[in-house]
């Protein structure tokens, strides 16, 4: 596929942005092009699945491309918002004579209404996801997706996760009635279940992320029934723990923007890692703020290890010829984490007033060379 767009397609939306007449035009066209499944986004993304030097080129490409349109939105809003002005003051009901003249005029003393478009916000897990694949496209990371209900066998056993085991308890995963052959459906407690569907039907090299929703029994302020969670898998011939200490590195200064960070890898135990283990970055816990890449404390924030042979022969694959690894983290608590926010289940409140505070313009769209949170 050609991800390069020329100059005639270009200059194409660059004109239907001069040409909208309103906000709301403008905001259509936005989400249709540099939205979260725009067309213009969409390329982005997949560029990301390039060999390096090739995604260098062309991800230069498409980032100049984003940047001018985004740069003509904004202009163009400007002007709109310019024109709005105007008409209101030729157009007010509101007057005053100065020497027998009537002039039109605007109380400046009443507030100030926002445009929709202004007062709109976007949801921290939306911009969080999206910070996510920009950070991991970058490496050549695909973002792979499944069902929310699945099945008993890819959701635990092809997991390695064999009958009995705590996990499968009823008190920690939402179970469906039995079906008639007596498999049970159930709502999926990780996404690991996209990457067992990934395995199945692809040969390695396998890059993927696959953020999304899962649910679990829970209900605290750490915790909620509800949430969301990224897992990332590598399976192809060589990988080892080396990549994968990169691979986070990499990622933890890229999500919480600081230069330099530590990272203390602790041995755990999953059923489908092995060896497994927990990650704690170094941070300097305050009372009102966290701040990473400096400091004496350490904070765990995500899981990961190798992918237990088990697992592999189960999905098809040879383990004497691949090796793969695998990590998992909660996308609210890396969240709650960066911007600050104390309790995971405001995010499902609904409060206008915590998204008005927290949330996203609608503009801000994250890259890695504009910033991810700028």
């Amino acid at each position: 596929m050609d991800f390069q767009i020329g100059a005639q397609t270009e200059q194409e939306i660059l004109a239907r942005i001069a040409a909208a007449e309103n906000e709301m035009q403008l905001e259509v066209l936005r989400v249709s092009e540099l939205g979260r499944n725009g067309r213009i986004t969409t390329i982005a993304r997949m560029v990301g699945g390039l060999p390096l030097e090739q995604r260098k080129h062309h991800g230069a490409i498409v980032n100049g491309i984003k940047e001018r349109i985004a740069t003509a939105i904004e202009s163009r809003k400007e002007a709109l918002k310019e024109r709005r002005l105007q008409a209101g003051l030729s157009e007010s009901d509101f007057v005053r004579y100065t020497n027998k003249t009537v002039v039109p005029y605007i109380d400046v003393t009443l507030p100030v209404l926002e445009a929709p478009a202004e007062a709109g916000r976007l949801h921290p897990m939306s911009q969080v996801i999206d910070e996510l694949t920009a950070i991991f496209a970058d490496m050549g990371f695909r973002v792979a997706e499944g069902p929310d209900i699945e099945t008993d066998d890819n959701n635990f056993t092809m997991l390695n996760t064999p009958v009995g085991h705590p996990a499968r308890e009823m008190h920690d995963t939402f179970f469906f009635p039995p079906q008639p052959d007596g498999s049970r459906l159930l709502l999926r407690s990780h996404t690991s279940t996209v990457q067992v569907r990934t395995m199945l039907a692809n040969q390695p090299p396998i890059r993927i992320i696959t953020p999304g929703r899962v649910y679990r029994r829970d209900w605290d302020q750490t915790h909620t029934p509800m949430f969301h969670q990224v897992e990332g898998l590598v399976v192809e011939k060589g990988a080892h723990l080396g990549h994968l200490k990169w691979i986070l590195t990499e990622f933890c200064k890229a999500f919480f923007e600081v230069d330099d960070v530590k990272m203390r890898f602790r041995p755990s135990f999953f059923p489908f890692t092995e060896p497994s283990l927990e990650v704690d970055i170094q941070c300097r816990l305050g009372k009102s703020e966290i701040r990473f890449g400096e400091g004496e404390d350490w904070l765990e924030i995500l899981g990961c290890g190798m992918v237990h042979p088990n697992v592999l022969s189960n999905c098809g694959l040879d383990p004497d010829s691949y090796q793969g690894f695998a990590w998992g983290l909660g996308i609210e608590r890396i969240a709650a984490l960066k911007y600050g926010m104390p309790d995971l289940r405001d995010f499902f409140e609904g409060d206008l007033r915590w998204l008005a505070h927290y949330g996203f313009r609608p503009l801000d769209v994250p890259t890695l060379a504009g910033g991810l949170s700028a």
